[in-house]
Formats: C-alpha cells, structure tokens, sequence
C-alpha cells in the first residue's frame, strides 16, 4: 500500500485546493508573468525533439511549454484536476494521471526510455517521505542510458537537501550538475534552492 502524497492530503483536507492552484496560475499566465524558466532550462539541454517525461506535471506549464518547441513530452500527476487543466490549457503532450511511486509507463502503452525526466515546482516534496526513493528509481528506471533528470525544490519543505541526495543515491542517480536556481547560479552551502542534474548511477 503506497502512501498518500502530502499533495494529496492537502487536496482532501481542502478540496478547492487544487482548483486554487490551477487558477494561480493561470493568472499569473495572463498576467503575462515568465511560467518557463523551468522548461527554458531543460530544453537548452535537451536534443531537438528529445522524448521528455514531466514527472509531477501540475497543471501542464512545464510540459505544455516543451511540447511547444517540439519535444514529444508525457506528463504524470496524481492529482486527476490538474491533469485535466493540464489538458485543456496545453494540449499536445499526453497527460496521464498516476503516482510517481507506481509509475510503469510500459504498461499504459507508453514506450520508454526518455532523454530526461524534469520535475520542477517542488514535487519532491509533495511526495509522501516513505515513497521518495521510490519515487526516484521509478524515474531512473524510465530514463536512458544517457539521459538525465532534473530535479528542483526549495529548502524548508522537511526535505533536506542531504537527505535527498541519499536518496537519490539508493535510487540509481547521481549528481551531474547542483544549481541553485533554474537561471543557473552556481549551488553553495547557503542555497535555499536545488536544481540537481542527475544521471544513472
């Protein structure tokens, strides 16, 4: 039995949340504010027309922008109301509802491997604490041999960066690149953000 995400505690404790969090940003999109910093990043490292798995998608914005300037992009949330904003404001890659800590794409007729797995927008820390390496084996094991996965989240999330890089670790990654923003500032012992570049261990 998986573990409910600490994302989908926060659905069932407050069942607008979900609905809130898609309408924040989509706001902020018509407020004309820059949703891509994410997106520009890992596609300034992906091949032209890279296979590219959104893992924690949210409502599209990092996928749906990847789709856009041509990579085949699958994008996977638990949340089923974010994948169907997902759908609606950025169609094109296939959003597919699933957990992270089950995922077997092979299985929904989805072929593997991807040249990189991102997950931005704090998604590490969504994820229920027991399932995290889990999680990031999952994600190792739909990755190709020479592909990377781009992971980001901020500090004071009970989520140690120490730890994560532990768990990493006993999930197959290791640390090609540490930042400690998406515009590439270099990561110190001070950051209060990580972009980790991890490849297959």
């Amino acid at each position: 039995m998986v573990e409910t995400s600490i994302w989908m505690q926060k659905v069932e404790a407050d069942p607008g949340h979900s609905q809130w969090y898609i309408e924040r940003f989509r706001a902020m999109a018509s407020a004309g504010d820059d949703l891509a910093g994410e997106a520009r990043f890992v596609d300034a490292m992906a091949p032209r027309g890279a296979r590219i798995l959104d893992a924690g998608c949210g409502p599209g914005r990092v996928g749906g922008y990847l789709a856009s300037v041509g990579h085949e992009v699958v994008g996977v949330d638990v949340d089923p109301a974010l994948i169907a904003a997902a759908d609606q404001d950025h169609p094109g890659p296939r959003w597919l509802v699933g957990d992270l800590a089950e995922l077997d794409l092979p299985a929904r007729g989805i072929a593997e491997p991807f040249d990189i797995v991102v997950s931005a927008g704090n998604v590490m820390t969504f994820l229920a604490p027991g399932t995290r390496v889990r999680v990031l084996s999952r994600l190792r094991a739909h990755l190709a041999s020479d592909g990377r996965v781009a992971i980001g989240f901020g500090a004071g999330r009970e989520y140690e960066f120490g730890q994560f890089f532990d768990d990493a670790a006993a999930g197959g990654l290791t640390p090609d690149l540490l930042l400690s923003s998406w515009d590439l500032r270099p990561f110190t012992d001070d950051s209060d953000f990580l972009v980790a570049l991890l490849r297959p261990a």
